[in-house]
């Protein structure tokens, strides 16, 4: 095959074009992450049971869904677990090579024809399905400066006003909150509670009644007697907002006119909705929300994205109020790039090196110097094209086929130039040199492809992580068409193979 190149050296340097220009177009397309997925793709059900035991949840919740879970498209296997706090979270398993989108939609399809079955309370709540990586990219934090605002109004301000706008980041799986939403609380007093002679159904089915959104309608719609002109639209206080509201929901009233109200057998206050979390940065009162990547998202894009949306936000926080990221693994993920493509650069300039060393011309030096560059960008375009992202590991990868792509270089050139010597063969027609050269070159590289794609279609972990050290790759497309166009040497004699 090289002597089609040799006497097509314009379309060699077609596709040698081509394949830089696939390389830069797929570079910044590459997620980026310090080590490569490996683990298969899961996707997690959290649900709510407030006061619930960790019996209750299993019984009442988790068994239901595991029940349908079990009937799942490439599910591995699924694990759960609870606490006493009332929540609990199952996590289903897949196959390696699943679509988690695909795999997230299965689930929430199965979850549909068991939601009629859950409590109602769990239904209020609603189940939380995500699809995100197992570790935290980031811990976003909210503070208070001059200690104006508590853990729970900061808890409050960040539910509402920061979790949902990071969640619609490009890349973002998934946003825990340490810490919760404000709420009124109830606090029931027992003894006074049965000295009325009531009991929780009656206060909770009071509270459901009295604290209702109405839609009043409006006054003067159509139809209307003659010479109606006005139509005036109604507004009404429906639901409750202040504590002293709540403390006033009749429980039990009278024909004399005496009631019992919630305030007499409660205590009602604007508190948190949950107490399972204590946040605390430099000893102040503190809230905090984790960051996790989609499956395959880019580490290094996110977190840059999460931080300038952070910016934007800060401009609207109120006085007194601030925001922090006590935690980011995106700079560790930047560093180490950083270091191996440095690695890289070195690695190459050594080489080129070596090369002049070994074959003591500028000529020779110069035709790796050209190929190397171009096999790495069509690497790139080919990781793309495989599902790979750019890692320690892939980086790496790049070095060792370096290596390879000199070591290639080193034979064919000096076999090329030694034949054609001994051959007194013109630079137009080396092919003999070419054949007795390329099949010295050959079978270094075709092992190492050959290993890791072998493993690869076997679809193991280790196989997947050997072919990323496989993808490097190699052209001789353009090298015997350097060789043959650019003789490194001068030959005294030079003539034409017979026939």
């Amino acid at each position: 095959m090289p002597h089609f190149f040799i006497e097509r050296p314009v379309f060699a340097w077609v596709i040698a074009l081509f394949i830089i220009l696939f390389g830069v177009i797929a570079i910044p397309q590459l997620p980026i992450a310090r080590y490569p997925s490996v683990a298969p793709p899961t996707v997690s059900i959290l649900a709510t049971y407030p006061g619930a035991s960790p019996q209750t949840m299993n019984d009442g919740v988790i068994s239901l869904i595991e029940r349908e879970l079990s009937s799942v498209k490439n599910l591995l296997y699924f694990e759960s677990a609870s606490d006493a706090s009332g929540s609990a979270t199952v996590t289903a398993t897949f196959t390696p090579g699943t679509d988690p989108d695909m795999a997230q939609v299965d689930v929430q399809n199965k979850l549909k024809s068991i939601e009629p079955r859950l409590p109602q309370v769990v239904r209020q709540n609603g189940l939380t399905v995500e699809s995100a990586s197992s570790g935290f990219l980031m811990i976003v934090g909210l503070k208070s400066d001059d200690g104006r605002f508590d853990e729970t109004a900061l808890s409050d301000y960040m539910a509402r006003n920061i979790v949902e706008e990071l969640r619609r980041i490009d890349g973002v799986g998934r946003v825990q909150l340490f810490g919760s939403e404000q709420a009124m609380r109830v606090w029931v007093d027992p003894a006074k509670l049965m000295a009325h002679g009531l009991s929780m159904s009656d206060l909770t089915a009071a509270i459901s009644q009295q604290n209702v959104q109405i839609a009043p309608g409006s006054v003067g719609a159509s139809p209307t007697p003659p010479g109606q002109t006005v139509t005036v639209p109604l507004t009404i206080q429906g639901q409750l907002t202040t504590p002293e509201e709540f403390a006033g929901v009749v429980l039990r009233a009278a024909s004399d006119g005496s009631k019992v109200t919630l305030g007499d057998v409660a205590r009602v206050e604007l508190g948190a909705q949950s107490y399972s979390f204590l946040n605390r940065e430099n000893g102040k009162a503190t809230t905090a929300a984790s960051v996790q990547l989609t499956p395959g998202g880019n580490a290094v894009r996110t977190a840059e994205a999460v931080q300038a949306r952070l910016e934007e936000l800060s401009r609207t926080l109120p006085k007194g109020m601030s925001h922090s990221i006590p935690f980011n693994t995106a700079p560790f993920v930047k560093v180490s790039i950083e270091k191996v493509i440095q690695t890289l650069a070195e690695a190459m300039l050594l080489v080129f090196l070596v090369m002049y060393l070994f074959l003591q011309n500028v000529r020779c030096t110069l035709i790796p110097a050209i190929v190397a560059p171009i096999a790495l960008l069509g690497t790139f375009a080919v990781m793309l094209a495989a599902g790979f992202s750019i890692n320690v590991l892939t980086m790496f990868g790049m070095v060792l086929a370096i290596g390879i792509i000199v070591d290639d270089a080193i034979v064919v050139v000096e076999n090329v130039e030694r034949i054609m010597a001994r051959e007194g063969l013109a630079p137009k027609f080396p092919t003999p040199a070419l054949h007795g050269a390329t099949g010295l070159a050959g079978p270094a590289p075709r092992r190492v492809g050959q290993r890791g794609c072998a493993l690869q279609g076997t679809g193991r972990r280790d196989g997947r992580r050997r072919a990323r050290h496989s993808v490097p790759w190699h052209r001789v497309t353009i090298e015997p068409s350097l060789t043959s166009l650019w003789p490194c040497m001068k030959h005294p004699k030079r003539k034409a193979p017979d026939g």
